[in-house]
């Protein structure tokens, strides 16, 4: 029996607990949102998104959830292009 730490299974079970509760958030109020990525997950908003974002490019992502992960590109795509295509100046 070995007692090495896998590093990989931190990893997938990081990826499962944040595509579940992206899962479970979805629609939710995004200061209630906020609250409860602090809460589950003890990092500021911006460091679940950063997170958020990587796991999405990996394909265990995909293979984990392919519809939520689906989903989630999609947005991420939507969003980025109104930032390319957003004039400067306009509200």
């Amino acid at each position: 029996m070995s007692t090495e730490i896998d590093p990989d299974a931190d990893r997938l079970e990081r990826l499962a607990r944040v595509l579940e509760f992206e899962r479970g958030a979805w629609g939710a109020a995004t200061g209630r949102k906020e609250v409860r990525i602090r809460q589950e997950f003890g990092w500021s908003p911006a460091r679940y998104y950063q997170v958020l974002n990587a796991l999405l490019d990996e394909e265990a992502a995909l293979r984990y959830d392919p519809v939520l992960v689906g989903r989630l590109r999609e947005v991420r795509a939507t969003r980025a292009e109104l930032r390319r295509t957003r004039r400067p100046g306009a509200a």
